[in-house]
């Protein structure tokens, strides 16, 4: 099974997020989003729903979703995010994009499969953008 991963990285919390997904095999940048204000539980979840409507929208099938984020994985499931980040002008996109994701989520009920990455077995995500 061919296999994509997201990650998000943000300097602060909040601060400036951005996301991307790697292809598992070849390693390529399938795409990249951001910086915008934001927190990296907001990356990680957008990444995820970016990943999946990218692969209804090319009509990919037999493609997993990988990410290292408990929360983003809850929060896709559940359909609704927990985020507590505060609407000003800096955040109003990050929420704006947090509301069209979840939208797309109750509208979309077939999800491709998305799976925890296991970074302890695995070592980190190739997404990583490798700030730590």
């Amino acid at each position: 099974m061919e296999a994509w991963c997201v990650d998000a990285a943000c300097s602060g919390n909040p601060g400036p997020m951005e996301y991307r997904c790697v292809d598992l095999v070849t390693k390529q940048q399938i795409f990249h989003f951001g910086p915008i204000q934001g927190t990296n539980n907001i990356g990680e979840f957008l990444a995820i729903v970016h990943a999946a409507a990218l692969m209804k929208q090319k009509g990919i099938k037999n493609t997993l979703i990988y990410s290292d984020s408990v929360s983003a994985l809850a929060w896709v499931r559940n359909k609704k995010s927990k985020t507590q980040l505060e609407r000003n002008e800096k955040t109003a996109q990050a929420l704006d994009l947090v509301a069209r994701a979840e939208a797309w989520l109750r509208a979309n009920p077939d999800l491709p499969k998305i799976e925890k990455w296991d970074t302890r077995l695995l070592g980190e995500i190739p997404a990583d953008f490798g700030r730590k």
